[in-house]
């Protein structure tokens, strides 16, 4: 299999779909996939909210758009399919003030405009959905927002590409002129565009890391109904603070979108790699200068949330009776792979895929990636399929 027919760089949940769609494109073909982790999914796709979204954040001529919504279905399908619980509480999106109604607004027509189901409900109607809630005048709900557990989804996914023929090789870090494969498809994730770099790609792309972390209720289960969530500053593609119910009936406050200072840093100095701190830091300081996203009140504001204090105080916007002593549990730590366009010096909001007829590479599977991932990969491989005509 040193010689395969694809091979595909990253066992998180993008690459792993990729390569059974490939598989699945292409029967008789070899697929490798190549994993540096001992298992497929320790990084993002082990770690994200675990949110299946409805697709109505986002403008219904983007890829992201297309892709939640059809992910969200078949997501859904596929976890009932393999018996995975869902926890099918629903969203509600809540303004904290006047101002913020225009954008529920906004809202409300993306989702139209994208074919994705929403309720705008009233106050009273909201506290009806979720008696806890709290939003000025009036709010928007979302049935089809659900939760599961992502680690559960990326072992059956795993577990079903062994199963269809698809080599997998964990333990193995991708390494430059190692492999003579036909076709290379790069899901690597942090690092998707340093492999890219390899080929010729991501010329004006780098990889720029957010740490999240979420909190979590010692409540008991069933103290939120639902997720709430703030109406959010579309200028970046983070959804601030927010409720999740996850798929046990508990909640948790999050996450943050705090700047990290190399691709790995999920605790202190894990995985310190003195080349990438200085290229990191390099970025940051640069867009500390000058940005097109505000990225220096961005950052000074998610630093913030390293207090625990201060996560519950903006937790506490959103719902009654929201009390630190009850969140005093953080969970482990998830490095956002987010990609910045280093000549316009702002964040990539979309899918970005760059490629040819030898290879491609998934530079921005930005979140949320998990719910997309299906659709996604059909769309890589229609890509791939396209490129080697």
């Amino acid at each position: 299999m040193n010689k395969p027919d694809f091979l595909v760089v990253g066992g998180g949940v993008v690459g792993v779909s990729i390569a059974r769609a490939l598989k699945a494109r292409f029967s008789d073909a070899s697929v490798l996939l190549l994993e540096k982790e001992p298992a497929c999914g320790l990084h993002a796709s082990g770690r994200n909210s675990g949110v299946i979204h409805a697709g109505f954040y986002y403008t219904a001529d983007s890829l992201k758009a297309k892709f939640t919504r059809d992910g969200n279905r078949l997501l859904t399908a596929y976890c009932d399919t393999k018996k995975i619980p869902v926890n099918r509480c629903g969203k509600l999106v809540v303004a904290q003030n006047a101002s913020e109604l225009p954008m529920l607004d906004e809202l409300a027509r993306r989702g139209a405009a994208n074919g994705v189901r929403l309720q705008p409900v009233s106050e009273e109607e909201a506290r009806a959905i979720e008696p806890r809630v709290k939003t000025h005048e009036r709010a928007l709900f979302s049935p089809d927002t659900s939760t599961a557990d992502p680690r559960l989804v990326i072992q059956n996914m795993e577990a079903d590409a062994a199963d269809e023929g698809i080599q997998i090789r964990r333990g193995a870090a991708y390494r430059r002129g190692e492999f003579d494969a036909g076709y290379v498809v790069n899901a690597a994730g942090l690092y998707a565009d340093r492999i890219a770099r390899d080929f010729g790609f991501s010329e004006r792309y780098r990889i720029l890391p957010f740490k999240g972390v979420y909190l979590y209720s010692d409540e008991p289960q069933g103290s939120f109904r639902t997720n709430i969530y703030p109406v959010p500053d579309l200028r970046n593609p983070f959804l601030g603070v927010h409720f999740t119910v996850t798929v046990d009936g508990r909640a948790k406050i999050g996450p943050t979108a705090i700047p990290a200072f190399w691709r790995e840093q999920y605790r202190a100095f894990d995985n310190f790699r003195f080349g990438e701190f200085i290229e990191v830091l390099f970025r940051e300081a640069g867009l500390m200068l000058s940005s097109n996203f505000g990225f220096k009140q961005l950052a000074l504001e998610e630093l913030q949330k390293y207090s625990r204090p201060r996560l519950v105080a903006l937790a506490g916007r959103l719902a009654k009776d929201v009390r630190p002593e009850s969140y005093k549990r953080w969970g482990a730590p998830g490095i956002r792979a987010q990609l910045l366009d280093i000549k316009s010096r702002k964040l990539e909001m979309d899918f970005i895929l760059e490629g040819d007829e030898k290879s491609m590479h998934v530079l921005n599977a930005v979140s949320p990636g998990w719910t997309c991932s299906i659709p996604f990969a059909a769309h890589v491989v229609d890509k791939i399929e396209a490129a080697a005509r």
